[in-house]
């Protein structure tokens, strides 16, 4: 009898950035489907801004992806997506997804995706980890829907882990992570009732103070907005809102926050209409 074969695809991205002259250029890019890269954006910008997309429409139970994004000396790349990531209904094993970036000395990294969306009874693990060397920055959107709240759907995952680490050589700088499983939330708080929740995390040298100063004057977003100082070289930030468009100004208004205190440029329209 030939066993059933296992569900699911592995996906595999690895990206590489260095500074050619005064341009951050795409040095190195190897993937296997469901992962893929589009052409750099050609923005004016300092970033070399890459998006990444998954052909497939979403992930499924038993998908396994992982990503590794390294930032050179001197270096500045922005990794996003295209549009939201869906999670579709998992029979059995949970889609699974491992990001590891690394920032050298020096470099800028903002990895700034669309928000992901578990369909009800979806299965999704993400582990993100991250290690930034002295004098790099760091700029991270963790962000999710409770599901496809528009058909009713709220808090009808079966399960989403979200695993948030960051890194130096003096040991972690953050550790971060939340487990809900089926039915939701029940706990004093959590997210407020809001349907839509995001942490940006940022790792500097400077500037951390002033970021979170100007995160506690955003205003006009319709979203719940707090930051704070972590124990050394970070900042981090929760959001949470009622709907997508509130959720998208909210860590738009953080983000931008953070290019113009930790890293001295402006805003970027990512234009994905």
């Amino acid at each position: 009898m030939i066993g059933a074969s296992r569900v699911g695809r592995d996906g595999r991205l690895a990206l590489g950035f260095e500074i050619r002259g005064s341009r951050t250029i795409l040095s190195r890019c190897r993937y296997t489907l469901p992962l893929q890269v589009m052409a750099p954006m050609a923005i004016d910008d300092s970033a070399a801004v890459v998006s990444i997309l998954n052909p497939t429409g979403g992930l499924v139970g038993g998908d396994a992806l992982e990503i590794e994004v390294d930032v050179g000396p001197g270096a500045h790349a922005c990794l996003t997506t295209p549009s939201a990531t869906k999670v579709y209904r998992a029979d059995s094993v949970a889609a699974a997804q491992r990001v590891r970036l690394r920032v050298a000395a020096g470099a800028r990294l903002e990895w700034v995706p669309d928000h992901t969306i578990p369909f009800a009874g979806a299965a999704f693990r993400q582990v993100l980890g991250a290690d930034v060397e002295e004098g790099g920055v760091l700029v991270v959107v963790d962000a999710f829907a409770a599901g496809r709240v528009a058909r009713g759907e709220a808090w009808r995952f079966a399960l989403l882990d979200s695993t948030l680490s960051v890194r130096d050589r003096r040991g972690f700088v953050l550790q971060d992570r939340f487990v809900l499983r089926e039915g939701g939330p029940r706990g004093l708080g959590v997210t407020e009732g809001r349907s839509y929740f995001a942490t940006v995390v940022v790792v500097a040298d400077a500037g951390l103070a002033a970021f979170v100063e100007r995160v506690a004057a955003v205003g006009d977003i319709d979203a719940d907005v707090g930051g704070g100082l972590l124990a050394r070289r970070g900042a981090v930030v929760r959001c949470v809102a009622a709907d997508t468009p509130a959720l998208t100004r909210a860590v738009d208004a953080v983000w931008t926050a953070a290019r113009g205190e930790l890293l001295g440029v402006g805003h970027l329209a990512l234009r994905k209409s």
